[in-house]
């Protein structure tokens, strides 16, 4: 594809927090857009680290032992095998990156799973 990718337009395309998009993919990555408001759910990724890269607002990732801030253009790598919980307290719109068919809640199934490979 020789088509350049908007965020602010692809952002647009939906309202629910904590539902990964998928945009683009490299390799075996995918580029991921998501909303994130209030709480998430502790969680961990056995096999793969986990990009935030907030492209509006502000989050908090929450670790066990300490937590970190991200503002607007800021991002962080989440080690592999390291429990986090982001959070932000009014919407945060955030580009994820993670190997193609990571599960938004780790190993934890539940309310706030989403559907894997959706793309928009």
């Amino acid at each position: 594809m020789k088509e350049k990718i908007n965020l602010k337009e692809k952002f647009s395309k939906f309202s629910e927090f904590w539902t990964p998009k998928v945009i683009a993919e490299m390799n075996d990555y995918q580029f991921k857009l998501a909303k994130f408001k209030d709480d998430f759910t502790w969680h961990k990724h056995d096999d793969t680290d986990e990009v935030f890269l907030v492209i509006e607002g502000e989050m908090v990732i929450e670790f066990r032992d300490s937590e970190i801030a991200l503002a607007e253009g800021e991002m962080f790598v989440v080690p592999k095998g390291v429990e986090h919980k982001p959070s932000a307290r009014a919407e945060c719109k955030v580009l994820l990156v993670e190997p193609r068919g990571v599960i938004n809640t780790g190993e934890r199934i539940g309310e706030l799973t989403a559907e894997n490979d959706v793309w928009i």
